[in-house]
């Protein structure tokens, strides 16, 4: 009788835990595609689990609108023949930091992202989705049922009648409620790794033991709202889409779409929205602000 190697006697957590850290560590689509051979797009990532039964899902249905899904519906989508209770279903996220680089750059632009900023956005936002399918197709190739929401055909923006812009499904929502951060004046997410990072999450029929919230508060990581303090991302942002009442999501839009966009298609030849310097040259930027840090 073969005797069970590494990956069978991995519990569930660690099972997709090395399904998500292998990938990013492994593949070579992991990369900003300039000329600097084998630099990366992204770090080694943070990963978090939640339960799909998790009352915040329900909460933020109707904090955002009959259209926003809850895990079991967006499940169901993928799988409609499939009989699923919530309490079936955990949503795996993942936060995808930037590099040191990547962060470095940034941080020395006042009025325009840097190019390896809207490398990360493109093209490490292209190895994200290919994580997501990744992570999908693994799973179910192993026996959980599994998908990414955000891959979805019905997937789209959608206007909140109280948030404004919003979409069917929230990746930063998926990490908070997973225990990985919470968000900022700006709406960045301020995770352990730091605010400058994009997330992704998959929904897969496992049970795996839900990741601490070691929070109560969704504000809990950033000086601003905690000690009234900081406020450094509302003089990094080059639209004054960042106030003490927080994001203005129709200026910053404006701004990404009018100005960001054509900076850099004309000068690094990408065809990207891309800014992040609310998410550098801040306290956040790369951990949680040393005055909230737990311990």
């Amino acid at each position: 009788m073969k005797a069970p190697d590494d990956e069978e006697r991995a519990t569930p957590a660690l099972r997709v835990e090395g399904i998500v850290k292998n990938f990013v560590a492994a593949s070579p689509e992991n990369s900003l595609k300039d000329d600097k051979a084998g630099e990366r797009a992204w770090e080694l990532p943070l990963i978090g689990f939640s339960r799909g039964d998790d009352p915040l899902y329900e909460k933020l249905k109707d904090d955002i609108g009959a259209f926003y899904w809850t895990p079991a519906e967006a499940f169901g989508l993928a799988f409609p023949e499939k009989t699923v209770d919530p309490s079936e279903l955990t949503v795996i996220a993942w936060v995808l930091p930037q590099t040191a680089a990547t962060r470095a750059d940034n941080r020395r632009r006042r009025k325009y992202g840097s190019e390896r900023w809207a490398r990360a956005r493109f093209y490490g936002e292209v190895f994200n989705d290919r994580l997501r399918r990744h992570v999908a197709e693994t799973l179910n190739r192993i026996g959980y049922e599994a998908v990414a929401p955000t891959l979805l055909p019905a997937w789209r923006g959608q206007m909140s009648e109280r948030f404004g812009f919003a979409s069917n499904w929230s990746e930063r929502h998926g990490a908070f409620i997973s225990g990985l951060g919470t968000f900022g004046l700006c709406d960045g997410l301020i995770t352990p790794l730091g605010k400058a990072m994009r997330c992704g999450t998959v929904i897969a029929r496992i049970t795996v033991p839900p990741t601490e919230r070691p929070y109560r508060d969704h504000h809990a990581y950033c000086l601003f709202y905690t000690r009234g303090t900081c406020g450094k991302c509302m003089k990094r942002c080059p639209a004054g889409a960042i106030t003490e009442r927080g994001h203005d999501k129709l200026l910053c839009g404006e701004y990404l779409a009018k100005v960001a966009a054509p900076f850099a298609n004309r000068r690094f030849g990408i065809n990207i929205y891309s800014c992040g310097l609310c998410q550098t040259a801040v306290p956040c930027e790369s951990a949680i602000p040393g005055p909230l840090r737990r311990g």
